[in-house]
């Protein structure tokens, strides 16, 4: 009743502010509306321009380098592209038109496609591909953490339209790695530093369907239509990507035609995507489950070194109730680390059941004994006291933190939580300074390779950190490259199989929800489609009609 009351109090506040929003709209414009193209948009029908497009994002469009991980990447997939490209039918060409890959799986031979250029017109080919894959592999110790970057053997441009990898070893996800968007898309080599991109680029010179015409930092970003692409040009001519950092600003936007498009996650609660749902002249999307929203437990840290209180804490968490009462349903209970849909991960694993007398019982079997003066557990004189962080800039992971808080005073730990601003909550998380925190699986295409591909290098995410304390770490990350790299499937599976069953037992991850996308929109704009990629927005898809 607690939790239900705080989810109350907190739609409550957020009508409230949105009311008051509404009362202040003329300087509400005045802060988001950029430039005079802008300034009337969404006032009548008749001046609505049907070519563009007003996106809206949480943040500035940043170093949009496609080599490097700083830029938004919604933004780096307008402006770049990659030999080849993820769809929900599978790996399909792209820069490539097709590709040959050695019985031995160690060899990879791209055929280019011809009549491409850059948007500075320097010609795509071959040996354009090999001045990019040198210029991520420069920066080896940046990209180290991916297994296609550390098993490359060799590369290069066999003649101007054919280019070749040759790897150590065999490595089934190289194509969805190069598919992704970084690190992996081609930047004219005119737009070089000093010959390479580790050090900035001077320019964002691509082969894409747009082109950045404009960037005014932490207001807005125009991208048009690239004159020179090469492929079936989209409908919609401009794309305006403001920046309002305001979840409730974000929705008063579009409520009011400022904006035409909410998209992803983390701009879309599911109060807001219930509100527009039911509201005329809007239209939702909803995508398919995409990643695993959890927490991370630290294995070294004093109290949680110990596998019961993992098991007991993950136990005590109602994922049924956050599912209803926090997601509304949208977001579906997760029982275990990846959905048994993610390639590999079928399987046979009793999932985590909410049952608090199990989570009391394991507490007593570690002799973790009630003080009842306090409500606390006590072991030798030690309270059961744990630290928990989280994103600041989160509304969501602020309300299950709360919750989470209130659930353990059942079976007697004190969970202290803790917010920070989003910078230095991700530093804490990658270098180990936490107990329990955050996390989420990379989500598709990324999974469960890509994921399960980070445990082994530190200072990427949180997770090599917090499995130092298991018995099993060396044989577990060795396990994940295993599966990397064999050819058989049956094998693999079994590698996977085990790498899948021994996290599960050990509850270093707490799974909460299987997270899947939305979009929010004006019901003028077509198309809303989700990328197989959940950080990718198809906005080139879209039309407006």
């Amino acid at each position: 009743m607690l939790f239900k009351k705080k989810i109350i109090k907190l739609f409550i506040m957020s009508m409230l502010l949105i009311t008051l929003l509404a009362g202040c709209s003329t300087r509400g414009a005045s802060n988001t509306t950029s430039g005079d193209n802008n300034a009337d948009a969404g006032n009548t029908t008749e001046e609505v321009n049907t070519d563009e497009l007003i996106y809206v994002n949480f943040r500035d469009i940043r170093d949009l380098n496609p080599h490097l991980y700083g830029g938004e990447l919604f933004a780096q997939n307008l402006l770049f592209e990659s030999l080849v490209m993820i769809t929900d039918e599978g790996i399909q060409p792209w820069l490539a038109k097709d590709w040959d890959i050695s019985e031995d799986g160690l060899t990879y031979t791209f055929h280019i496609r011809q009549g491409v250029t850059f948007s500075d017109g320097h010609k795509f080919d071959a040996y354009a591909v090999e001045a990019n894959i040198q210029a991520v592999y420069d920066n080896y110790d940046r990209h180290g953490w991916l297994e296609s970057i550390r098993l490359l053997d060799g590369f290069s441009a066999v003649d101007e339209y054919t280019f070749e990898m040759k790897l150590k070893e065999p490595y089934y996800p190289l194509l969805t790695e190069l598919a992704v968007t970084r690190p992996f898309r081609f930047i004219s080599p005119n737009a070089f530093v000093n010959g390479t991109t580790k050090d900035g680029v001077d320019g964002l010179i691509g082969t894409g369907k747009y082109v950045l015409t404009e960037n005014h930092i932490d207001e807005y970003a125009v991208f048009d239509v690239n004159p020179t692409y090469w492929g079936e040009k989209p409908e919609i001519n401009r794309i305006i990507a403001k920046v309002i950092p305001d979840n409730q600003i974000r929705a008063l936007a579009l409520e009011r035609g400022e904006i035409d498009i909410l998209f992803g996650t983390n701009m879309i609660d599911a109060e807001t995507y219930l509100r527009f749902s039911e509201m005329e002249g809007f239209g939702v999307s909803m995508s398919d489950p995409l990643a695993t929203r959890m927490l991370i437990m630290n294995s070294t840290d004093t109290i949680l070194s110990d596998v019961n209180v993992r098991q007991a804490f993950n136990a005590a968490v109602n994922r049924e109730e956050i599912s209803e009462g926090i997601f509304y349903g949208l977001e579906a209970p997760a029982d275990r680390l990846m959905a048994s849909t993610v390639p590999y991960c079928d399987v046979d694993l009793e999932g985590y059941i909410y049952s608090l007398e199990k989570a009391n019982n394991l507490l007593e079997e570690a002799s973790w004994k009630m003080n009842e003066a306090t409500g606390v557990r006590e072991k030798d004189g030690m309270p059961l006291e744990i630290q928990m962080h989280y994103n600041a800039d989160s509304v969501t992971e602020r309300t299950i933190s709360e919750y989470l808080q209130d659930e353990m005073r059942n079976i007697g730990l004190r969970l202290n939580i803790t917010g920070e601003e989003e910078q230095a909550y991700r530093d804490r998380m990658k270098n180990g300074d936490f107990s329990i925190t955050f996390n989420i699986s990379w989500g598709t295409p990324y999974d469960p390779h890509s994921f399960l591909g980070s445990m082994r290098m530190p200072a990427v995410y949180g997770d090599y950190a917090a499995q130092q304390g298991l018995a099993e770490v060396n044989k577990l990350h060795d396990t994940i490259l295993k599966a990397f790299t064999s050819t058989d499937e049956i094998q693999r599976q079994e590698y996977y199989d085990y790498i899948l069953t021994y996290l599960h037992n050990e509850a270093i991850y707490v799974p909460l929800t299987f997270e899947r996308n939305r979009a929010v929109y004006n019901e003028k704009v077509k198309n809303v489609t989700f990328n197989p990629s959940q950080y990718e927005v198809p906005l080139d898809r879209m039309y407006i009609k």
